[in-house]
């Protein structure tokens, strides 16, 4: 059996742990994290499986989690299209998959910031599953490279996208230097704010070694990636499909599919064509298309985010802010009177 819920029911199903059973000689059972070093314990929700959640706040935009949980049933988490910070996640033990990747034991995944495009993760319940997480806003990223988002070297831009370019995201395999910090980060020696020092010491190591490692990759792929005359041809095809339904458009495994080309090709030769990811283009088009729709007046907001295919309204409505520099609402407005003044003009 597998049992699919949406992002914000999982999250809605979270118990937080009384203070009167944080006791400190407490340890979670395996990953042998003492208690105190999280702000927020959580029970895993009852109704999924059982385990523990913990988070801890080591400073304005960095969050350290751990989680360890046996799930009763496999698991679905619907995740919506969203903005995404930096990230990281390095798997102790358990089986993931998601739209693009499988991860499991031994492996880690690094996420740039940008905007997520809808996703299914799945976990099994084969085995118990613990996950080391780190999040980091972007400005914090750009403040501890030392420079502003807009002058990060080159070959770092790609970790800080704009809110509607779609976000970058890789798997890769956990290397000796990686699981010494882990387990450091993991037997914390320290109280109070040593604590927090520490903890956030080997935060930052980590993901010097996988910023170090997402470097040195794309470089060498750089090197060697270049498009066949037909690659560029399928490329084209798959704008044109992608185009063809805003409102239900392929998953990009899908698409690759249909065009005939692997997923990694398709992503990389679409933004070599296009200067943008295949999602960044259909976000793009699906809000100029809402933006013309809008223009006529004889649709409402609802009707035409529906129709673009956005199922937020709110979302949509920051989106289309962030792309045009106004409230929807605003521009239906604006739009409304700008016709009655030419009206006038011509009556």
């Amino acid at each position: 059996m597998t049992v699919t819920i949406s992002q914000q029911t999982f999250w809605d199903l979270f118990v937080e742990i009384p203070k009167l059973e944080k006791t400190c000689d407490r340890i979670l059972p395996i990953v042998g994290a003492h208690w105190d070093i999280f702000d927020t314990i959580c029970y895993f929700p009852k109704e999924l499986g059982q385990g523990f959640y913990g988070e801890i706040e080591l400073r304005d935009g960095l969050y350290l989690a751990i989680s360890e949980h046996q799930l009763h049933d496999d698991l679905i988490v619907k995740l919506p299209e969203r903005q995404h910070p930096l990230e990281y996640s390095f798997y102790l033990a358990g089986y993931h998959q998601d739209n693009h990747f499988s991860t499991s034991r031994g492996q880690n995944r690094l996420w740039g910031s940008g905007l997520a495009p809808k996703e299914r993760y799945k976990s099994f319940k084969s085995e118990k599953i613990i996950e080391i997480n780190v999040h980091i806003e972007p400005e914090l990223f750009c403040f501890f490279m030392g420079k502003e988002e807009k002058q990060l070297p080159q070959e770092l831009t790609h970790l800080v996208r704009k809110p509607h370019q779609e976000y970058y995201s890789r798997f890769g395999t956990t290397t000796p230097a990686m699981q010494v910090a882990l387990q450091q980060m993991l037997n914390c020696p320290y109280q109070g704010m040593m604590k927090r020092m520490y903890l956030e010491s080997k935060v930052l190591e980590l993901m010097v070694l996988l910023v170090e490692e997402d470097v040195s990759i794309l470089k060498g792929q750089n090197d060697t990636f270049s498009l066949k005359p037909d690659d560029v041809e399928r490329i084209h095809h798959a704008k044109e499909i992608l185009l063809r339904d805003l409102e239900n458009p392929p998953s990009l495994i899908e698409l690759s599919r249909q065009v005939g080309l692997n997923d990694c090709t398709l992503k990389r030769g679409f933004r070599l064509v296009f200067d943008t990811t295949v999602f960044g283009y259909l976000h793009h088009h699906r809000l100029e298309q809402a933006r013309k729709l809008l223009v006529t007046g004889e649709i409402s907001i609802s009707q035409a985010s529906r129709r673009v295919g956005f199922s937020s309204r709110s979302y949509f409505a920051t989106a289309f802010r962030k792309k045009f520099g106004i409230n929807p609402k605003e521009f239906l407005i604006a739009n409304s009177r700008l016709s009655m003044e030419i009206n006038e003009l011509i009556g």
